[in-house]
This record gives structure tokens, C-alpha cells and sequence, in this order.
């Protein structure tokens, strides 16, 4: 005899599982995947498709719907579908922890994506490289209408999700009249598959190259902002507290002490951040980051962003960042139900950061579009 419920979904494996943990229904569309494309991955690999393989289709299916809407001159269709393939590549690389061809060649492949949407906005989006040591930095520069911004947010991600993984967030930005430029820095996406820069203990000055671009040209504005998602908030909080230049500051997620993850899975992904296997380098170069608000002083603005539901940062793990600043200036937010980085509440967290900043890089009695 059988008990309970005959059509109750079995358990899932356990790699499954882990794969929807980290990138559930929230995520997915946070960074820009068709809501009905999200909903297909989580079935299919429920169903047992390896998880790269069914984003990859997905992807797939959405690079021919742009082609066959380019051909037939829908150019606004084409730049959906595009942005849509993107963002299920940058998912089907996170099927893998650490720097396998695999991962490289998905990569790759979001990136001639990304490379497609953005020569269908030409001049409102391009391609970014900058020389930094033995290698290029890369990203993706965002302009709002017209082609001239009042001020320029720099936004990076953190250990798995980088650069066009924010184009909402850059949307958001753009609407109102600011350039977004979205990093990929020492550690993240081509920066790091391709040209092989890790995160180390000097790892602020490769996201200061991005200021140094931003200061350059001049059709973004003299103000300049950054915001850091996820663990790449401590490398804002860092390169808030060592260059002036950076007028206002967001960090979304982020821890203020970094340790080795307990999980295997975890342990892989910070090993593939600092380019070793050797975890006792590993250690080092995490203590190295440590964020200590005695050292580590916060001249500018500071919005500290947190979910009550997040996993992965704790409330008191990013206090260290608000003793580091101004009380006079620094503003904390809090979502009692909010999940990491906010996926749950992501266009309410958009328009709250994209007025912050407008508010303190151009002026808050500043027309705001």
C-alpha cells in the first residue's frame, strides 16, 4: 500500500536542486530572461535536461526569432529577442563552477549575443575594453536618449552574474537620464574567461580603470557613482574608500568579511574568481578584503541595500560598510521579505537606486525623467 500524495512532484536530485536554489524564478527575470522562458528552464531541468544544455536552447530559440524579425525589418522584436538570448546564456554558464571550456565557449556565445543587441542600438550601447596589466577589461556602455548623460552609475556584479546581466538595471538608469556602464571586472566574465584577470589583493584598481574611462569621454557627465551587486558590493565599498572620484555609492548583498564557502560548489567558484585551486591563496586574498570601517573610510553618499530573506549576507554582515560612512549620508533599505541582492523586488530596488543616484550625482531638484 502506498501513502500520501500520488501526485506530489518527486524530490530533485540534488545538483537540481542547488541550480533552482541559486537561480530561482526571481533571478531569472531580475536579469532579463523571458518570464516564460524562466518558467520552461525550471521546468526542463526539473524534468531532467542538464540545466546549460535547456538555457542554451532556450538561447537558441530566441537568436532565430531575432533573425527572422530582422529579415523582416522588426527591429524592436529583434533587440527583445536578443536581449532575451543573453540573458539565458548568462545563465547557462553558471552551470559551471569553475573555468571549463564549456563554460568559456557559453560565454563566448552570450557575448556575440550581447554583441548583436548592442549593434542593434547603436549609438545608445557599445562595447567597452580597456588595458589593464597583462590583459583587457570589457563591459558594456549604455547612453540614455539623445546620447549625452548628466552623470554615469558604474555597475558590476559579483561571482556569477556580470555585466549585460544588469541590462534592466542599466534600463532603469538610462530612463532617467544617467549613462550605465555595466563592468565586467578582474575576476568577472570575458575579463577573466578570456583574458585571464582574477580578483586579488589589488583588485580595486582594475574597477578604477572603469572611473578612468568614465572621466575620459565626455558624454557622460561629470558626476560618476557605482554600485556593486552581490559580492562585487565589497569591491564598491572599496574603491568608494580609495578614490575620490566616486561620488556616490551602492552596495547591494554584499559581505564585509569574506571567508571560503563551507559548500564544494561555492569553495569552486571563489577558487575560479582568484584563478587558483589552492585554497590556502584563496584564503589570503579573501582576508586581504576584508572591509574594516577603522581603515577603510567612506568620504562619499552610501545606500546600503538588504534583504531580510537573503542567505548570503546577513544585515550585520554589511554593517561594516554604513560604520565605514557618514551617518549624515548613509541610508540603509531594507525588504523584510527581500531575497539576495532583491531579485523579488527588482523594478521597486531599480527606481529606488536609479533616484538615489540621480538625487546625489546631478541634484535632487534636477528635472528627472
Amino acid at each position: 500500500m502506498t501513502t500520501g500524495n500520488p501526485d506530489a512532484a518527486a524530490p530533485l536530485p540534488t545538483l537540481v536542486a542547488a541550480q533552482h536554489r541559486a537561480m530561482p524564478f526571481t533571478r531569472l527575470t531580475d536579469c532579463g530572461m523571458d518570464p516564460a522562458d524562466a518558467r520552461r528552464l525550471l521546468s526542463h531541468t526539473a524534468d531532467g535536461t542538464p540545466w546549460q544544455d535547456a538555457a542554451a536552447a532556450l538561447a537558441e530559440n530566441q537568436l532565430e526569432r531575432a533573425r527572422l524579425a530582422e529579415d523582416a525589418g522588426h527591429r524592436t522584436t529583434a533587440r527583445q529577442a536578443y536581449r532575451f538570448a543573453s540573458a539565458a546564456l548568462m545563465f547557462a554558464q553558471m552551470a559551471h563552477q569553475s573555468d571549463t571550456p564549456q563554460k568559456r565557449e557559453l560565454y563566448a556565445r552570450h557575448t556575440a549575443a550581447t554583441t548583436a543587441l548592442a549593434d542593434s542600438l547603436t549609438p545608445l550601447m557599445e562595447r567597452v575594453e580597456i588595458p589593464h596589466r597583462d590583459g583587457v577589461l570589457t563591459g558594456w556602455l549604455c547612453l540614455p536618449p539623445g546620447g549625452t548623460a548628466r552623470a554615469t552609475v558604474i555597475v558590476w556584479g559579483g561571482l556569477s552574474g556580470w555585466g549585460a546581466a544588469y541590462l534592466p538595471v542599466a534600463a532603469a538608469y538610462t530612463a532617467r537620464g544617467l549613462a550605465c556602464l555595466l563592468a565586467e571586472g578582474p575576476g568577472q566574465g570575458e575579463s577573466r574567461l578570456r583574458h585571464r584577470l582574477y580578483v586579488d589583493e589589488r583588485v580595486a584598481e582594475g574597477f578604477a580603470r572603469f572611473v578612468d574611462l568614465v572621466e575620459a569621454d565626455s558624454r557622460l557627465g561629470a558626476a560618476i557613482g557605482i554600485q556593486g551587486i552581490s559580492f562585487g558590493g565589497l569591491f564598491a565599498a572599496h574603491l568608494a574608500a580609495a578614490d575620490p572620484r566616486v561620488g556616490a555609492v551602492v552596495v547591494n548583498g554584499a559581505p564585509a568579511v569574506p571567508t571560503i564557502p563551507e559548500f564544494r560548489t561555492a569553495r569552486e567558484q571563489m577558487a575560479a574568481v582568484v584563478g587558483t585551486d589552492d585554497l590556502n591563496r584563496v584564503a589570503e586574498v579573501m582576508a586581504s578584503l576584508r572591509f574594516d570601517p577603522d581603515k577603510h573610510r567612506i568620504g562619499c553618499p552610501l545606500l546600503l541595500l538588504h534583504g531580510g530573506q537573503d542567505p548570503l549576507a546577513r544585515y550585520e554582515d554589511q554593517e561594516p560598510f554604513l560604520h565605514a560612512a557618514d551617518p549624515a549620508v548613509a541610508t540603509v533599505r531594507i525588504w523584510p521579505d527581500g531575497e539576495h541582492t532583491l531579485y523579488n523586488h527588482a523594478a521597486e530596488r531599480d527606481a529606488l537606486t536609479g533616484d538615489w543616484f540621480m538625487d546625489h550625482l546631478v541634484g535632487p531638484d534636477a528635472p528627472n525623467s
